[in-house]
């Protein structure tokens, strides 16, 4: 003889409404999570006093930082041909560039030469600015790579370290507007 099912012991399925907040649970504590994370990698980012903002591209372009943020946020790319995560943001920042003016720092990524042969072969056409020692790196406290840095009127206005988002980072700029 089988046991007569009561209400409270048949299985119940799970609504959108508990969908949807378990979603929205966890985009909070992502979002908490890499804002903790992006604090902790940019707190040696200078804040006063910015490190050498005028810097000669791999095509002989100088580029002055400051000068170019009175206008519009520019949107400054440390990265490198040997990371990993890079392959995932270069793109967007490529796609970035022809909306707002970029300047990339490659991060000890070789010669001239190689690192302009790696931006052909990609297709790739924002400025580079060779980093082949570090220097640049850690004058501005460049913890991990990618790194971006959305710098307004000569100030750091926000700064993201790993993978992030075209919209994500189209609506960094479009907030410093």
């Amino acid at each position: 003889m089988s046991k007569p099912t009561t209400p409270s012991a048949t299985p119940r399925r799970k609504g959108v409404k508990h969908w949807l907040r378990e979603g929205a649970i966890i985009l909070v504590m992502w979002i908490a999570i890499s804002s903790a994370v992006d604090f902790w990698r940019t707190q040696d980012m200078p804040e006063a006093m910015l490190p050498n903002t005028t810097l000669q591209t791999i095509d002989g372009e100088l580029v002055d930082l400051i000068a170019m943020s009175q206008d519009h946020p520019v949107l400054i790319y440390f990265w490198a041909t040997w990371c990993g995560a890079c392959r995932f943001v270069t793109p967007t920042v490529d796609w970035i560039s022809d909306h707002y003016p970029v300047v990339s720092i490659a991060l000890t990524s070789g010669e001239s030469r190689r690192l302009k042969a790696y931006l052909n072969s990609h297709d790739y056409s924002f400025r580079v600015v060779n980093d082949h020692q570090g220097q640049q790196g850690r004058a501005w406290g460049i913890n991990a790579t990618p790194t971006i840095v959305v710098l307004k009127n000569g100030q750091v206005q926000s700064a993201t370290t790993g993978i992030t988002t075209p919209p994500g980072l189209w609506l960094r700029l479009l907030l410093n507007e």
